[in-house]
């Protein structure tokens, strides 16, 4: 995977997979937003920066009809991100690009419009903290940012002036009084996030002359100044009219715990009224009813060491604010999947939702029971072995627009057909990478008689004459499910290599029913490992599956789940655990959401699945990758594991300090190393690691590690 020292024709790589220059340079499309006329439809895609150190956003505009190429309607070197259509039609985003009318200001992430008559962008309003995010009413000129405070500012004025003090005086210090303090990669505080309507300012008097477009500045009212730390990471969403924010807004607990509530907020008033608030429940507020009068709640109960979270749909009638659990509907209660609701029918008879569903995540067709107790009806709408995300619906509710990917390509627009069901790809901003090699749907049956279900993906010259080395992947969360193309875990870069790369979702894996997540709950090392070894059984028995060469990597649970395997078996010849959870009685209280982790485990069940605890049996190979900006699984567990593996494991490093095990770190990286120049090396030296233990070769490590 060395990178080529020229771009000419003659030594192209024979797919962006077989050079990690190329595949790094692949364009990433992600977010999808549509005008309120249907017309217009706007995605963001990053592309890799001339230094190959930094991606760079910008808006491309899609054609919804599938007949023109998609165009690129912003240009920057900071980017843009964050596009939302106004009711006007207006389009409005965030980008900290320099505004051409004040270029000595310090940049920060404005907010920016770029009119829907055409013409070059401007920046709508700036402020000293910046915009985080948008919301905007679908029927009215309503616009409501996201944006930070410093705890104890007075108004915008006062948080200017508290942030230079603190700019100019290097202070870094954060002062708390509750939890959390970290959230994966980020120190939380001091400031703190709030919503503000966005309202014209009033014009100066006796103005100098000026052009037709010139308009008043535009002034933040902030709707929630007592919010505190409460918005945290919050769901919040605008009703069609604009007159009512509904928002997940978290609340504290004894004992350093916390729950999420459903409150609606007035933008007229600010005023705030509490919903939903039910003790061992949390909500989030999905889309509302085009007539404005039904929000749709997801529900997720709090977990037990002994009980999976529950996820469920319902319809909250708000028409006349309406409070309390008892004011919910449920919402196909009976379908067993965690559906993410994304968007209603213009008739108010159905909503689209996604959920994962057997090796894919498709599009739903909820309907809307017309009388009380009529069970909703699940309709399939995308039959396609993928997963689509960014549902938006075409004003006529003819259509639908999603974004879709696979591990066949990345993610690429798309329009979904809602009467006869289906999807066709649209004029994209970038071409579907080429790939060499097959994906197959492989499966085989637990000793409790469970499905254990997988992908695998195989080199092209695979064959019982030519038998692959095989990587097993297991995948995060673990509430989760190989369904959707990853550009960390991407296993066409190894089958470029020659490896089979095997895909499975074990118990705790999504899309499989409640009672999958279940099997494997608050017994990690249980049904999940053992369903890890069957599929792997079943795999290596393949006559173009080399059974004496293989390998087991994972990163976050996966990267626990490769630590436990190293435990508990020495079938595999090398091991790579990224991010990784090592002591489980360290982890708990660390990590950046003790609060939830502490629940979903007993101290004694902690223990007993905990893999430090089998050091002395590790006698593979392992590689071992952590980022020190990791506040998810913090760096102790990386850095205990690396000196117990040296200290304690049958290949613990001997007298001159040798070991085959290896450690890469990342000082300035986090739970996913997003950096592309630090996921060259990743790829590199896991690359380098396999091959030494599997294939018997001394591949370089990448050059620029110095070594």
């Amino acid at each position: 995977m060395a990178a080529k020292d020229s771009e000419t024709l003659s030594e192209q790589p024979e797919t962006p997979f077989h050079d990690l220059d190329h595949y790094l340079a692949i364009p990433r499309v992600s977010g999808l937003a549509l005008s309120p006329d249907g017309t217009r439809l706007v995605t963001t895609v990053a592309t890799l920066g001339a230094k190959g150190t930094e991606y760079c956003t910008a808006l491309w505009e899609v054609d919804p009809n599938g007949v023109k190429q998609a165009r690129r309607i912003t240009r920057s070197a900071k980017g843009e991100a964050g596009a939302v259509f106004a009711g006007s039609g207006d389009l409005y985003f965030t980008s900290a690009r320099p505004d051409p009318e004040t270029p000595d200001a310090d940049p920060v992430n404005a907010l920016w419009m770029l009119p829907s008559g055409g013409g070059e962008a401007r920046v709508a309003l700036s402020r000293a903290g910046g915009i985080s995010g948008l919301l905007a009413a679908r029927d009215a000129d309503t616009l409501v940012v996201a944006a930070s405070v410093l705890a104890g500012s007075t108004g915008e004025d006062n948080d200017e002036e508290r942030r230079k003090a603190r700019k100019d005086n290097k202070v870094a210090a954060i002062l708390h009084s509750g939890y959390p303090v970290r959230y994966w990669d980020a120190d939380l505080g001091p400031a703190q996030p709030r919503l503000f309507a966005v309202e014209p300012g009033e014009r100066l008097e006796g103005g100098k002359p000026t052009t037709v477009d010139a308009a008043p500045p535009l002034n933040l009212r902030n709707l929630t100044p007592d919010a505190g730390s409460r918005l945290r990471d919050a769901t919040s969403v605008i009703s069609p009219d604009g007159r009512t924010i509904y928002s997940s807004l978290t609340k504290p607990l004894a004992n350093a715990d916390s729950r999420s509530v459903l409150v609606a907020v007035d933008v007229a008033t600010g005023t705030r009224t509490v919903l939903l608030d039910t003790e061992g429940m949390s909500y989030f507020p999905g889309p509302v009813s085009p007539d404005n009068r039904s929000l749709v709640v997801v529900s997720e109960s709090d977990t037990t060491p002994f009980a999976a979270p529950q996820v469920k749909l319902h319809l909250l009638d708000v028409a006349g604010q309406a409070a309390g659990a008892s004011a919910l509907t449920p919402l196909a209660h009976d379908w067993d999947r965690w559906a993410h609701p994304a968007a209603w029918l213009p008739d108010g008879s159905a909503l689209l939702v996604t959920a994962d569903e057997d090796g894919a995540a498709p599009v739903f067709r909820i309907g809307v029971a017309a009388e009380p107790g009529e069970p909703a009806r699940v309709t399939r709408l995308t039959a396609d072995a993928a997963a689509y995300s960014d549902v938006v619906v075409a004003p006529d509710g003819r259509s639908a627009y999603a974004l879709r990917s696979s591990y066949e390509f990345p993610a690429e627009p798309v329009r979904i057909d809602l009467d006869g069901g289906g999807a066709v790809r649209l004029p994209a901003p970038a071409e579907r990478p080429r790939r060499k090699g097959t994906l197959e749907r492989v499966e085989t049956t637990a000793a409790d008689g469970a499905r254990v279900p997988a992908y695998l993906a195989l080199p092209d010259d695979a064959s019982a004459a030519n038998p692959a080395p095989l990587l097993l992947w297991i995948h995060g969360g673990p509430l989760g499910s190989w369904n959707a193309w990853t550009w960390r875990w991407n296993p066409w870069l190894l089958v470029a290599r020659g490896y089979a790369v095997l895909l499975p979702d074990p118990a705790l894996s999504t899309g499989y029913g409640q009672e999958h997540i279940q099997r494997g709950w608050g017994e990690w090392g249980k049904a999940p490992f053992t369903d890890l070894m069957t599929i792997t059984d079943a795999v290596v028995q393949r006559p173009d599956i080399d059974e004496t060469r293989t390998a087991a990597m994972g990163g976050s649970f996966g990267g626990y789940m490769a630590n436990w395997v190293a435990g508990h078996t020495d079938r595999f010849k090398a091991i790579v655990t990224h991010a990784s959870l090592w002591a489980l009685d360290q982890f708990g209280p660390t990590t950046d959401a003790a609060q939830y982790w502490l629940k979903e485990m007993t101290a004694e069940m902690a223990l007993a699945n905990s893999p430090h605890h089998h050091v002395e049996n590790i006698r593979t190979p392992m590689l071992v990758i952590h980022g020190d900006k990791d506040y998810r699984v913090p760096i102790g567990e990386g850095l205990r594991l690396w000196y117990e593996l040296l200290a304690k494991s049958q290949l613990a490093a001997d007298a001159n300090g040798e070991t085959d095990h290896r450690f890469l770190y990342f000082p300035d990286e986090n739970h996913w190393v997003l950096q592309p120049q630090h996921a060259k090396v990743w790829y590199g030296v896991v690359e380098h690691f396999l091959a030494r233990n599997l294939l018997d070769k001394d591949l370089p490590v990448p050059d620029e590690l110095g070594l």
